[in-house]
């Protein structure tokens, strides 16, 4: 059933019980996220970007956790929910290597764009920078991580759960030592990676890069 909502004044309709943020996007109103995933049924609300004021309700809450009722009216863009996705950001990027001449990202990147909207600098200098120690690399045949490019918005993971029955990638370890594991198959195991390259396609920063070539489209495979 199709019931109405205002959204920044205006008026707009979608299912009842929609996800809000799908909801909003469908109807052109852009609110920041890097973790969403259409269709999911459990958003992750890792990223806490799509912070919105719902009247009636105390305090900003996510829209990608939260379902659409009728009558709802909702603020995208108010000051206060502005100032809560620019903290969100700060913090993303202050464990992020932006070096984005070398990304394969570069100028496709979700970073690079929430930063030009809600115009936060790339390289904070309002909070330390945390890196993390890269180790040795990858072992996997096809793939490398770069932890300190990715924002664990755990899209990879999830696209790869979906695809693969025995899925490649995980999260390991805690706090802001957390990463994403690319396991490695069985001895006479091949991994299916090789042909997938969904984790890839999906990453919204170019924290996972092919390691080889031809294998790989030359896009993603830095300089």
């Amino acid at each position: 059933m199709k019931v109405s909502l205002t959204v920044d004044s205006r008026l707009i309709q979608a299912d009842s019980g929609r996800n809000l943020l799908e909801a909003c996007l469908e109807n052109g109103i852009y609110i920041p996220n890097l973790c969403y995933i259409d269709g999911i049924k459990r958003p992750f609300a890792s990223c806490r970007l799509c912070f919105v004021e719902i009247e009636g309700e105390a305090i900003p809450v996510t829209a990608c956790t939260r379902t659409v009722t009728g009558g709802m009216a909702v603020r995208t863009d108010s000051e206060k929910v502005r100032q809560l996705q620019r903290s969100a950001l700060e913090l993303l990027l202050s464990v992020h290597d932006a070096d984005c001449g070398h990304c394969p990202a570069n100028r496709k990147c979700e970073l690079q764009r929430l930063s030009g909207i809600l115009k936060v600098k790339l390289k904070s200098d309002s909070l330390d920078r945390y890196l993390k120690d890269t180790g040795a690399g990858s072992r996997h045949p096809f793939l490398d991580y770069l932890p300190n490019r990715c924002v664990l918005c755990g899209k990879c993971v999830y696209i790869c759960r979906e695809k693969n029955e025995k899925p490649v990638l995980s999260f390991i370890k805690r706090g802001l030592d957390t990463v994403i594991s690319l396991h490695l198959a069985e001895p006479g195991v091949e991994v299916p990676c090789r042909e997938c390259l969904a984790c890839i396609d999906i990453c919204p920063v170019g924290a996972i890069i092919c390691k080889v070539r031809p294998s790989c489209p030359d896009m993603n495979r830095p300089d």
